[in-house]
């Protein structure tokens, strides 16, 4: 009875993610993609609710509805870890806190969108002897994904506190300045760290235009400082819509506890862990970050009975074709009630 139980579950779930495609297909030939500068911000971003405005007693009043949408940025790769690229929207099956979408808005494979990126050191006495390898491949990532009137970044280093250095410019001569002002030192609050700058970088990012938010950092995912719980700090990330990326700058042939937080940020974010073998090959994980920024896909849609209560929503998202590998955010927030 058990085994034809587990059997049911799983026909059930097939099932479902094979309907949600087929709601992302017919949607795909009725619903042209939005110019780009309509685009909401990641996450759900619906106007007020039902709040009238205007002059009341002029008898003039314009009602807002309540019409959320999600936008969602992903990357698909094979079993290899190669990115694939070309694929249609018929080819995903997604699902929103367990339910279809109740209407696909665009589907696109996006390589151009503008970057907002934080550069986050770890500047503890654990890095000390790598921190010179840091700094160099940060400088050269900036050098190359940066991109003139289109991108920013700021830059960061945390130990017992978190000094951001230099503010989103895109002036690489002022960031490549601030990553040489960095001296390691001092223990490590890492989740503090990540929680502050989620909070007071990313999630206070505004534009009129869809952007892509991204934290890069470079530590070993030590912690014996922090205020903050490594949930509170992921949760700040998620409601930043802020995609972490992770490169370990432990080099040993065991993977230990720091690098299990690494992953678990960058997994939860829909982001990704770099392990490299040597120090020295830090460079090439910002360098196959760089690639990744420019080979996603990005989808927006319009979830099914989303309340405004603040919860946590899953998503669910993969590709019908079980080569293929889907790494995105695990779930975004709900609005929360109109004060």
């Amino acid at each position: 009875m058990a085994v034809f139980r587990k059997f049911a579950v799983r026909i059930a779930g097939t099932v479902a993610l094979v309907a949600a495609s087929i709601t992302l297909s017919a949607q795909q030939q009725s619903t042209p993609l939005p110019p780009a500068n309509t685009n909401p911000q990641p996450g759900a971003n619906p106007p007020q609710p039902n709040q009238p405005t205007g002059d009341a007693q002029g008898g003039s009043y314009t009602l807002k509805a309540f019409v959320p949408e999600v936008y969602q940025v992903f990357t698909v790769t094979d079993k290899r870890g190669h990115f694939v690229t070309g694929l249609k929207q018929q080819d995903f099956g997604l699902l929103d806190d367990g339910k279809r979408p109740e209407r696909v808005i665009s589907f696109t494979q996006q390589a151009n969108l503008p970057l907002r990126i934080g550069i986050m050191l770890d500047t503890s006495n654990s890095i000390r002897t790598r921190f010179q390898f840091e700094q160099q491949a940060a400088t050269e990532f900036l050098l190359q994904v940066l991109r003139p009137r289109q991108d920013a970044a700021f830059v960061s280093g945390f130990d017992v506190r978190l000094d951001l250095v230099q503010d989103y410019t895109n002036s690489i001569d002022k960031l490549s300045t601030a990553i040489e002002k960095l001296r390691p030192g001092g223990g490590t609050a890492f989740f503090d760290a990540i929680y502050q700058t989620c909070r007071d970088q990313m999630l206070t990012v505004t534009s009129n235009e869809t952007i892509r938010k991204a934290l890069i950092v470079v530590s070993d995912g030590e912690d014996n400082y922090s205020r903050v719980q490594e949930q509170e700090a992921i949760k700040e990330c998620q409601r930043a819509d802020t995609l972490v990326y992770t490169i370990s700058t432990n080099v040993s042939p065991s993977r230990d506890k720091g690098d299990d937080v690494l992953m678990r940020l960058s997994e939860a974010t829909g982001g990704r862990t770099f392990f490299p073998n040597k120090i020295e090959d830090v460079a090439r994980g910002f360098q196959d970050i760089q690639e990744e920024l420019r080979s996603q896909y990005s989808l927006r849609y319009r979830p099914a009975d989303l309340k405004q209560d603040g919860a946590f929503r899953t998503i669910y998202l993969t590709t019908l074709d079980q080569r293929y590998h889907v790494r995105a955010r695990k779930g975004y927030f709900a609005p929360k009630p109109p004060q």
